[in-house]
C-alpha cells in the first residue's frame, strides 16, 4: 500500500469529521445487510451502496481510488480482499466480506464486515467469530503509549491460537484526509515494536484471516486477492482514534447487527 505523509495526530474537529464518515460507512453496511441473501449479486449491492452514500451527502471513497472500478470491495469465500463486484449470485452457505469507504467534508471513512449468506457451515461461522474477536483484541491496544506492534501481536496471537493464519501482504493503515496514511498496521508482529501510539492518532485495524495457510495470490484483474489454497477467508475493520486510557472507536457494527438480529442471522 502507498501512504501519503500527513499529520499522524488529529485534532478534535478532525476526529469528529472522521467519526461522521465512519458512522455513514457503518450505516451503509447496515443497509447492505438488509439485502444480502441468496440470489443477490455484487453489482446489485454496489448500486445500493453508491446510492445510499450519495443520498447522505458523501461520495464513495473507493470508486476510482487507484483505478478501482466500484463503490465496494466484495470478497466472497476464498477471496481475502479487493474483490470486484460482478454478476455472481450469492449462494446459501457463502461468506462475503464487504469493504466500504466514504468521502465527505474533506475526510474519509473505511470499514469492513464479513456476512454469512443463509445457512453457513459451522466451520465458516467459527472463522467469522474468531476474526471479529481478533479485531477487538487489536482495538483494545490502541491506547496512548503503546505501539503498533502491540496491536499486531494481539491480532496474530489470537488468530493463531485458534488455528488460523493472517496474511502478510496487506495491512491496516492510518486514516484521515486520505484513505491510506501512516502508520501501517500489520496483523502480525511483536509486542513493543513499531511506531509509538499517541493520543489522537487515527488508524484502521483490519484483520484478514485465512482458514488455511497465510499464502495468497492475485487474480489477473490486478485487484482480487485470494487464498492460495482456496480455503475461506474473513475480514473485519474498524477505524479507531487512539485514546489516553481507552480507544475511541469511530466505526460501529451496532447498525449491522441490529439488522442481522431482525433477520435471525447474527454472527
Amino acid at each position: 500500500m502507498f501512504f501519503r505523509k500527513m499529520s499522524l495526530v488529529k485534532n478534535a474537529e478532525e476526529i469528529e469529521l472522521l467519526r461522521e464518515n465512519n458512522q455513514l460507512v457503518s450505516r451503509t453496511l447496515a443497509e447492505l445487510a438488509r439485502h444480502i441473501a441468496p440470489g443477490v449479486t455484487g453489482l446489485q449491492l454496489d448500486k445500493i451502496a453508491e446510492e445510499f452514500i450519495r443520498d447522505h451527502g458523501a461520495t464513495p471513497g473507493f470508486l476510482g481510488y487507484g483505478g478501482f472500478p466500484n463503490t465496494l470491495c466484495i470478497s466472497i469465500n476464498d477471496v481475502v480482499v479487493h474483490g470486484i463486484p460482478n454478476s455472481y449470485e450469492l449462494r446459501d452457505g457463502d461468506i462475503v466480506s464487504i469493504d466500504c469507504g466514504t468521502r465527505m467534508k474533506g475526510y474519509v471513512g473505511d470499514s469492513a464486515y464479513t456476512f454469512a449468506v443463509g445457512n453457513v457451515s459451522e466451520s465458516a461461522m467459527r472463522l467469522l467469530h474468531v476474526t471479529k474477536e481478533s479485531l477487538m483484541q487489536g482495538v483494545a491496544q490502541a491506547v496512548d503509549g503503546r505501539r503498533v506492534g502491540d496491536i499486531s501481536f494481539a491480532v496474530q496471537s489470537y488468530v493463531e491460537k485458534h488455528g488460523y493464519s493472517v496474511m502478510r501482504e496487506m495491512e491496516g493503515h492510518g486514516i484521515g484526509a486520505k484513505m491510506h496514511e501512516n502508520p501501517g498496521v500489520p496483523n502480525y508482529g511483536h509486542r513493543g515494536s513499531g511506531k509509538k501510539l499517541i493520543k489522537g492518532m487515527t488508524i484502521c485495524i483490519e484483520p484478514m484471516v485465512n482458514m488455511g495457510a497465510r499464502d495468497v495470490v492475485q487474480d489477473s484483474d490486478g485487484w482480487t486477492i485470494r487464498t492460495k489454497d482456496r480455503k475461506l477467508s474473513a475480514h473485519f475493520e474498524y477505524a479507531v482514534a487512539v485514546g489516553k486510557e481507552q480507544p475511541d472507536i469511530l466505526t460501529t457494527f451496532e447498525y449491522v447487527e441490529e439488522v442481522l438480529k431482525q433477520k435471525g442471522s447474527m454472527i
